[in-house]
């Protein structure tokens, strides 16, 4: 499998400088978030789609950054469908970026300025990084299904985007309904994994004011099914004030967050949610 590691690299900084930045001192608030190219995959229509993640420094700091000057993909960006909210810690391969099957050697850049630090990461085909997320090479893992309705539009692997779009009001928790299927695939002659098959993760991606779940990790139950196993999950989100949202949810395999470095086989689906007064 090619492009393992995580390639980042910080504006004016060297990749040994880098190597180094884990023994720095962690710190709650003030620092700086950086993307994270994860790699690139061909589509079916020849187009190819490079797959970002980020990584913000802050042990409690969320931050959000509007699209502009401070968090811009360029060029024909600004907005490249970056999120504007940034959650703590490493956040794995959570949207993508289509270029066309002739992007040959071009390359894009994703700037994030953040608590006065501006990171600059650059965005390519360069062969070294294509991935494979949507099956484990070797044992033939694939990523969770999901669909936001029973029955309905089936989304699989990282950068999904659900056509299915939710109402809201100020105030008033909204049901997230997810029905999942997965594989159950682990590696050949391994100990039975603990872990439940399909884990969910639920996070604010973009909007303008705060989005409280009732449970940001709500438990998948197992339901009857064809896959090996089938499951429904339900949760709420409530909205702080009026505009247009985007709201995440990952699911993860028994491979957890990032795939334990495969880049395979987890499902981000992006759900555009409009909240009125």
């Amino acid at each position: 499998m090619r492009g393992l590691c995580l390639a980042v690299v910080l504006g004016g900084c060297s990749l040994a400088s880098w190597a180094q930045l884990p023994m720095e001192p962690q710190h709650d608030s003030g620092q700086s978030v950086t993307g994270a190219l994860e790699g690139w995959f061909p589509n079916p229509d020849g187009s190819f789609s490079i797959l970002l993640g980020y990584y913000n420094r802050n042990l409690k700091e969320e931050l959000d950054i509007p699209i502009g000057p401070d968090n811009r993909i360029e060029p024909g960006g600004p907005d490249r469908g970056q999120p504007t909210h940034f959650l703590t810690r490493r956040q794995w391969g959570v949207f993508r970026v289509v270029v066309p099957k002739d992007f040959g050697t071009n390359k894009l850049t994703w700037t994030i300025t953040a608590n006065h630090q501006t990171t600059v990461i650059p965005l390519s085909l360069d062969p070294l990084w294509e991935i494979s997320p949507f099956s484990e090479i070797g044992m033939g893992n694939t990523p969770p299904v999901l669909s936001l309705s029973e029955g309905g539009e089936a989304l699989q692997g990282p950068g999904s985007i659900a056509s299915l779009k939710l109402t809201a009001t100020v105030g008033n928790p909204l049901a997230l309904n997810v029905w999942a299927s997965d594989d159950a695939k682990t590696l050949p002659g391994s100990r039975p994994i603990r872990l439940p098959p399909v884990m969910l993760t639920w996070s604010k991606f973009r909007g303008p004011g705060t989005v409280t779940f009732s449970n940001a990790r709500p438990p998948v139950e197992k339901r009857d099914g064809k896959a090996p196993f089938n499951g429904k999950s339900t949760a709420t989100a409530t909205f702080s004030e009026a505009g247009d949202y985007v709201l995440l949810v990952v699911a993860n395999d028994w491979s957890g967050e990032g795939g334990r470095g495969f880049q395979c086989c987890w499902t981000t689906a992006a759900v555009r949610v409009s909240v009125k007064q």
